[in-house]
């Protein structure tokens, strides 16, 4: 069965993560699938509205570690930064409907979505400094945008899970939910503006979406470039270490 699921139905797209032995983890084929579906998305003109979704017990835990470290992400064609801009230049209107844990881009991609739902036992993290790597995905901006500096220094540089109810408060999320009811809240929504008039969504999205656009693109960029050259150096080879042998990272000498 795919890890990846896509269906489109009365003009909703839904994209589900669908590996849930491994907490709906992403593997670079798995990014491969998401790039290309959002992709065909943003010009199929039998998709008004895209959802993504997971289980009601975990949305995603981010990457997959033991895939991210085979098979590294070297280049502008690697398939989790053709899924980052694809999904950062979406037109057309984005859901996410967040329960359980949702884990670096688990959390980041919801920046792109225009509105959110979560379950109440959603758990939002961003630890990329507790991997020796740094913010992707523009975080490292709409974060700030989003939240304020403070709020941002503290999930970004701290790395700690917070909960649905702060992410209500800080505007990440726009209700929350029972777990088993936030899935159908989400597609309940997808339908209602799939019967709006798409022109009217796709140009609001994209005026209210202008003014950051082109800085979102460069933010990406520049983190992406950190991003690799971090990934090689020793504090990130001692935090995966560490993570593939069950202990806790010692970065008193990087």
């Amino acid at each position: 069965m795919s890890e990846i699921l896509v269906h489109t139905e009365a003009g909703v797209a839904t994209i589900s993560f669908n590996r849930l032995e491994r907490k709906n983890s992403i593997t670079s084929a798995m990014y491969a699938t998401l790039a290309d579906a959002v992709t065909q998305a943003a010009t199929d003109a039998a998709v008004r509205v895209l959802v993504f979704q997971g289980h009601e017990t975990v949305f995603s835990a981010g990457n997959d570690i033991g895939d991210f470290l085979n098979t590294p992400p070297t280049g502008d064609d690697a398939p989790v930064w053709r899924f980052m801009r694809a999904l950062a230049a979406f037109p057309k209107p984005a859901i996410a409907a967040v329960c359980g844990p949702a884990v670096g881009i688990g959390t980041t991609l919801l920046f792109h979505c225009d509105l959110v739902y979560a379950g109440d036992n959603a758990a939002f993290s961003m630890p990329f400094v507790n991997l020796g790597l740094c913010p992707e995905f523009a975080s490292s901006l709409t974060v700030t945008q989003m939240f304020g500096y403070h709020r941002a220094a503290e999930a970004l540089l701290m790395g700690e899970p917070f909960m649905a109810e702060a992410a209500l408060e800080t505007g990440l999320v726009n209700r929350v939910l029972p777990p088993t009811e936030a899935n159908g809240y989400a597609q309940a929504q997808a339908r209602k503006l799939a019967a709006k008039p798409l022109s009217s969504l796709v140009e609001t999205k994209r005026l209210m979406k202008k003014g950051q656009a082109a800085q979102i693109m460069a933010q990406m960029g520049e983190e992406g470039a950190s991003f690799g050259r971090m990934l090689r150096e020793p504090a990130a080879r001692e935090a995966f270490g560490a993570f593939m042998e069950k202990r806790k990272p010692d970065f008193s000498k990087v």
